[in-house]
């Protein structure tokens, strides 16, 4: 067999006279005529051409490489020479072609579904493409992903190891506990009517860890949650975890920051620089969402005291509105040159979107240059309202110009309504717009942390107080007092890193003190009784000395997603489940033995009736 020498991308001209073995898949094959054949050949580093002289070769030679086609699999050996034509300088190897003496077909490919080539994969279903994974894993563009996913794993690897962290394992069969998600679950062939559930993360194990004395703990681990697929999403991901004793918010903020930095500049080259802090309040009024956008401008701004001296209803009726103590409010969104930029179809449009998010609608109005000076219901300099709800606005239209730095040619946006709606609402349609006017820059990477989230948010159908983000978060250490007073008011240690609007890590400080964890339990309706069902093993853990400790998780997926500047997680995946959460390769899920069930103690369902 023929040995690879050298790999098909990285030949170059200093190689140019010595005798060279590269192994590979056939790209592409091009008869010339005149006695010459042309093959591009393709390895994980790139192409290489090699050229057939048929007279200069045996005839065993000439017969096989006539015979080649795309994808065959073969080794061919030959000197290295500087290409008799021009050089390709779309190639690395442009410069060079192997002058081909000797011929091995590895293995021959039946004729191909589908092709590893960009251009074809941009034309090609991807349910095709996830059912030939093998053949799509081939493009140049994913193993240039993978790879640079294996750098990633690398460099968090050696970050964490260079500054104490011990990496350990934690169990894939554990038992259900609820973290916000269905559990997939594992019936037990030794434990007749027992289950197993696949960890939704390690949360638990990693802060008993912590409680064991290993001080700093990692782990690059897979994590399964029973939920809807999308863009950024699968049912089977990873994640880099993470938990630090004696640690706290800024401890491990610093830790993360340095981690992100150094994960920024090793992969992609760029210096990242000091992460900001925004309050999740900040973060909500002025962007309508806890992991704003930086990258571009149109912040909301609230006016609900100008919208209560207007007569408008739709105003009116939403500072009316109360849940959960929070007011309803009016906010208001500039788009500069919107008036000329947003037509009149693209405005019903985001009426309609706005509506996904409960919003009654989309009050607007246009702003105009006064004419013949200032007028009635005239901002200073001549501004003036039109369309829309622009009549309501006469009263306070100064104002209101004064607070938005409106300009003639903008359109302002309004959201009004219970504040969680308006504010969700309307960042949404801010991140829409971004989009749609090009507004964010493509080059550019904005980091933030948001911190300060509340403990708990009002759940109004159950009546009763739900953990923001898991009921083992701890409050700011100077908001222990407002568990008992004001548990709305009450502020955790959570924290949240975004980039570019996307959160690619949360984690928070732990609670360590049974008497704190005791009463978030209560607060959120969780009996003593149930909550012993439930999470006795960390709880009777937490009773034997638990330090004070934190932790985040990164999303492993996004962070190569972002680092890869593609938008869909499964192409940063080898084998991703589709939209439905099929694995169209390897056909699962599918059906099973029924002798498998027997010894699982599991009966069938029973066909519906029709």
């Amino acid at each position: 067999m023929l040995k690879r020498s050298h790999h098909c991308g990285l030949v170059r001209a200093e190689h140019a006279g010595e005798s060279v073995v590269l192994c590979g898949w056939v790209n592409t094959y091009r008869d010339q005529g005149k006695g010459l054949i042309f093959i591009d050949l393709r390895d994980h580093s790139g192409l290489c051409q090699v050229v057939f002289d048929l007279e200069d070769v045996k005839p065993e030679v000439v017969a096989a490489s006539r015979a080649l086609r795309r994808e065959d699999v073969v080794g061919v050996k030959g000197v290295l020479r500087r290409r008799a034509g021009d050089p390709n300088p779309k190639l690395a190897t442009g410069e060079v072609e192997l002058l081909a003496s000797e011929l091995e077909v590895f293995n021959k490919a039946e004729n191909p579904p589908i092709l590893p080539d960009e251009y074809e994969a941009e034309k090609i279903a991807e349910e095709i493409r996830l059912t030939h994974r093998y053949i799509d894993l081939r493009r140049p563009r994913m193993q240039q992903i993978l790879r640079t996913r294996s750098r990633v794993t690398k460099v968090t690897r050696d970050y964490f190891a260079g500054h104490g962290f011990t990496e350990l394992e934690t169990p894939c069969l554990i038992k259900t506990t609820p973290e916000g998600a269905r559990d997939f679950v594992v019936p037990s062939r030794l434990h007749e009517g027992s289950w197993y559930a696949l960890p939704q993360s390690p949360q638990l194990f990693k802060q008993i860890l912590m409680v064991a004395g290993f001080d700093r703990y990692i782990q690059i681990c897979r994590c399964f949650r029973d939920e809807d697929p999308r863009a950024d999403r699968q049912a089977e991901f990873s994640q880099i975890d993470l938990e630090m004793s004696f640690a706290d918010r800024d401890d491990v903020m610093t830790m993360m920051s340095g981690f992100t930095r150094t994960l920024w500049r090793e992969v992609l080259g760029h210096e990242v620089g000091e992460i900001p802090r925004m309050t999740w309040r900040d973060a909500m009024e002025r962007y309508g969402i806890d992991r704003p956008d930086t990258r571009f401008g149109l912040e909301l701004r609230d006016v609900s005291d100008l919208a209560a001296k207007t007569e408008f209803a739709v105003f009116k009726d939403a500072l009316a509105k109360s849940r959960a103590g929070r007011k309803g409010c009016v906010k208001a969104l500039r788009v500069p040159g919107g008036a000329e930029k947003i037509t009149r179809k693209m405005l019903d449009a985001y009426g309609e979107f706005v509506k996904g998010f409960r919003a009654g609608g989309l009050p607007s109005a246009k702003v105009a240059a006064a004419k013949g000076g200032a007028s009635a219901g005239a901002a200073p300099g001549g501004i003036a309202f039109e369309t829309g709800c622009a009549k309501f606005l006469e009263p306070v239209a100064a104002e209101l110009a004064s607070r938005l730095s409106l300009e003639p040619g903008d359109l302002v946006l309004f959201g009004a309504d219970h504040w969680d709606v308006c504010t969700k609402a309307l960042g949404e349609l801010r991140l829409r717009l971004g989009h749609d006017l090009k507004l964010i820059p493509a080059s550019a990477w904005n980091f933030l942390w948001v911190v300060d989230f509340p403990m708990f948010d009002w759940d109004e159908e159950g009546k009763r107080w739900v953990a923001m983000h898991h009921p083992f978060t701890s409050p700011n250490p100077d908001q222990f007092h407002l568990l008992e007073s004001d548990p709305g008011g009450c502020l955790s240690a959570g924290y949240d890193l975004v980039v570019n609007g996307s959160e690619i890590a949360g984690g928070s400080i732990r609670i360590h003190r049974m008497d704190v964890q005791e009463k978030v339990f209560t607060l959120i309706g969780l009996s003593s009784e149930e909550a012993e069902g439930k999470f006795g093993f960390l709880l009777r853990a937490l009773r034997h000395g638990a330090p004070p400790h934190g932790g985040i998780a990164f999303g492993l997926d996004r962070l190569v997603m972002h680092l890869c500047g593609t938008e869909n997680i499964r192409d940063v995946m080898a084998f991703p489940k589709t939209q439905s959460g099929q694995d169209l390769m390897i056909g699962a899920p599918g059906p099973i033995d029924p002798s498998q069930l027997d010894e699982l103690h599991i009966r069938p369902a029973m066909p519906t009736p029709t």
